[in-house]
């Protein structure tokens, strides 16, 4: 049973892959910044629930369940398809926050809607759920050098990690324009 009431509850999965190993490669931009996102406003990720760490609380003055799948990457639409059907929640009410390989370093993308781009995390959840109609926020690691899977699970360079840190402050601060003003109005004032 939801914790709040059903007409104002959003839910926002970021996606990584569980185990100290992978605190800090490029492929865990979405737990780190769902975990800023639990830090500021005080919402404990301690619950295991949908196969994820997860928390509830309020977000900007928001209903929020903030989750964080520990299913690995490629199984991240089996947890977002139990958060889904046990909250009852509809599409319009879920964020999914993900690396893109397509993006420069730091580099922002929140979309209503949308393919995977290649993203294993999102052809997951979009296999789950059999369909694409869910808002998806990018946050830019550049692109590979080398193979891709081993770019993915590799840390960023001492070059990069300033950069990322403000990325990921701003992609919190998009996630949270996303619960109180919309999709819309947050897409104009964080893309590009």
């Amino acid at each position: 049973m939801p914790f709040f009431g059903r007409e104002e509850l959003s839910v926002i999965v970021g996606l990584g892959n569980p185990g100290r190993e992978h605190f800090g490669t490029r492929h865990n931009v979405g737990f780190r910044v769902v975990d800023l996102l639990a830090e500021r406003h005080g919402v404990k990720l301690w619950r295991r629930r949908f196969e994820a760490a997860c928390g509830k609380g309020k977000v900007r003055g928001c209903a929020a369940w903030l989750v964080k799948p520990q299913t690995y990457m490629n199984l991240s639409g089996r947890t977002v398809e139990r958060a889904v059907r046990e909250l009852r929640l509809e599409l319009d009410d879920l964020l999914v926050i993900s690396d893109d390989m397509s993006l420069p370093v730091g580099t922002l993308r929140l979309r209503e809607k949308g393919s995977d781009g290649g993203h294993k995390g999102l052809a997951s959840i979009i296999d789950y759920l059999e369909t694409q109609d869910f808002a998806r926020l990018r946050v830019g690691i550049g692109e590979p050098v080398g193979d891709p899977a081993d770019y993915v699970l590799s840390p960023f360079g001492p070059e990069e990690r300033a950069a990322m840190a403000a990325a990921e402050a701003r992609a919190a601060d998009a996630a949270e324009a996303w619960l109180r003003d919309g999709v819309t109005r947050a897409m104009a004032a964080f893309n590009g």
